[in-house]
């Protein structure tokens, strides 16, 4: 066929087929895998393969021609090979002049060659016009269809026209094209399928560090303290009584963690007076992970929940209560209703019950699945306004239960205080500063900022060795 027979919906349509011929170059499991999806799409596949009698573990119903007389039968050529395959295409850049040429390749480390696969096949082949594509796009996920994986393909390219190519055929498939800009962006697309959870990582050091700190602190002031100063060996409480403690501190801290740097955002710019100065760069590497912050803050709370489910369950408890039971009898005691203890206990299983809704729905509506079907108001009132009040109930829900127990000396071992006590500092600092944040002489200024208002600052008359004036 002739190259003048492609325009951007068709792809030298024949007879057989209505969405035309697809060249690929490589028979790995990356080019089956394509070549079968391309196939049930319905498109007519063509392989160009260095043995074309070799094509037992081809789909069903594609051909296997020769390199140059498969690159001849379409406009759109896959490239389905190693980079360091590359050069084999050079003894037939004449048939490959003008082709599309998709390139779909990946490498072993970050930053592994000074240029970009993309842009190296683009100068082996000046004539032809490269575009990157596809290369997120797993092969296992091409057979599944995409119903449990990654629906995007990020695309690059100098032409424009070819890039829409590439991205119709990509929708054709049932994926969501992304258009990336020039093939400048080659580079930071082979570099993401690379990046082991990017954004997860200071989540999981802080919530690492955090659970050891925390487990640590609690070992010494219930199982060490005790041993020592008792004699008593209480280490069973590891288990599930500190493994209890410690899950829900961590989530609490980590909860708040979410909320803090947008408070120190807002200070930023009240004190710069103006939203065009940039943040700090921990600070943004800090916002950015908020979202992985919560989810593994969430993970922890409902760790919590488990742990609280089984506590009537445990061997240690019942056997505390039947002690109790028992000295009850011996000594002809009625244990009289407390109410305010009744207030307590109901008012702590209340505050918990609706923090941990409110902390599911957050989780919930983070999921690009649900966080897609809202608008941004939506999506801010959800993760803003109810995000601070489930960080409310959650501190309100730790208030209730230690009471006035910081109030007991017996609390203090070796003058250190109770562990939930350490779990208030940061959700209270950030209410507290919330609280202030959102008053209405506080929060029109910052309203103000965001909007584009800019603090002029006061122009003091110098004289002509720099001194200030004074009138």
């Amino acid at each position: 066929m002739e190259n003048n027979c492609f325009n951007m919906t068709k792809l030298c349509p024949d007879a057989d087929n209505t969405l035309g011929t697809v060249c690929i170059f490589g028979t790995g499991d990356f080019g089956r895998s394509l070549g079968l999806r391309l196939l049930q799409a319905g498109y007519s596949v063509v392989f160009g393969s260095r043995n074309p009698q070799n094509s037992s573990l081809l789909p069903k119903g594609a051909q296997v021609l020769s390199h140059v007389e498969a690159a001849q039968t379409s406009r759109v050529i896959f490239i389905a090979v190693h980079r360091e395959n590359y050069e084999f295409l050079s003894a037939f850049s004449q048939e490959l002049a003008g082709k599309v040429l998709v390139d779909i390749s990946n490498n072993l480390m970050k930053n592994q060659y000074p240029e970009s696969n993309a842009e190296y096949l683009a100068k082996l082949l000046p004539q032809a016009n490269v575009v990157k594509a596809f290369n997120t796009v797993s092969a296992w996920a091409l057979q599944s269809g995409s119903l449990d994986a990654s629906r995007q393909v990020f695309v690059c390219g100098d032409n424009s026209e070819s890039k829409q190519m590439v991205m119709d055929i990509a929708r054709s498939l049932g994926l969501t094209a992304l258009d990336q800009g020039s093939l400048l962006a080659a580079k930071e697309l082979e570099n993401y399928p690379l990046q082991l959870f990017p954004l997860w990582r200071l989540p999981i050091y802080i919530a690492t560090g955090l659970t050891a700190a925390v487990f640590i602190y609690c070992v010494l002031t219930d199982i060490v303290y005790t041993f020592v100063t008792e004699g008593k060996d209480n280490s069973y409480r590891i288990v599930i009584s500190i493994a209890n403690r410690v899950c829900p501190i961590v989530s609490l801290i980590m909860l708040s963690l979410c909320y803090l740097p947008g408070v120190i955002a807002a200070i930023l710019q009240l004190y710069n007076g103006t939203k065009y100065k940039r943040f700090p760069d921990w600070l943004d590497k800090w916002m950015l992970c908020r979202k992985q912050l919560g989810l593994v803050a969430l993970a922890f709370a409902f760790l919590h929940v488990l742990y609280s489910l089984v506590i009537p369950i445990r061997y240690y408890v019942r056997q505390r209560q039947n002690i109790y039971i028992i000295s009850q009898v011996k000594d002809n005691k009625t244990l009289t209703f407390d109410s305010t203890m009744s207030w307590r206990s109901d008012s702590f299983y209340s505050l918990g019950i609706l923090g941990f809704s409110l902390y599911i729905l957050l989780g919930i509506t983070s999921l690009p699945s649900v966080s897609n079907m809202v608008n941004w108001r939506e999506f801010r009132f959800v993760q803003s306004k109810l995000g601070h009040i489930t960080l409310l109930l959650c501190t309100a829900h730790t208030l209730v239960y230690g009471w006035n127990k910081f109030l007991y000396v017996s609390r203090y071992k070796w003058y250190l205080p109770p562990a939930y006590v350490l779990s208030l500092i940061v959700p209270c600092i950030v209410l507290v500063l919330k609280l202030i944040l959102i008053t209405p002489c506080v929060d029109r200024v910052i309203t103000r900022i965001r909007q584009g208002w800019e603090r002029k600052s006061v122009h003091v008359p110098h004289d002509t060795s720099g001194q200030p004036l004074v009138l």
